[in-house]
């Protein structure tokens, strides 16, 4: 065999087995599809909020008698309630 005719027929055999390596590669898988966890729903929270409160205030002036001298004193009184 010639020199040109072996490199003819070396190319020919590369081309053949050029279709079936550009098959993509197959991975192992599994017979069974592996079984996914089941997931339980989180309990629903629900918020009820109350009525909701607030304060309320009444705020004055009052003099004090001090030893330095009377004083005008501020003073305020606040209670809950509803809203």
């Amino acid at each position: 065999m010639s020199g040109k005719s072996f490199v003819v027929v070396l190319m020919l055999s590369a081309l053949l087995a050029v279709p079936a390596a550009a098959q993509p590669l197959q991975f192992w898988q599994p017979d069974e599809p592996a079984l996914q966890p089941v997931r339980q729903p989180r309990p629903r929270i629900e918020v009820i909020p109350r009525p909701l409160l607030y304060r309320r205030c009444v705020d004055w002036y009052e003099l004090q008698h001090r030893p330095s001298g009377t004083v005008l004193y501020p003073q305020m009184r606040c209670w809950w309630v509803r809203g």
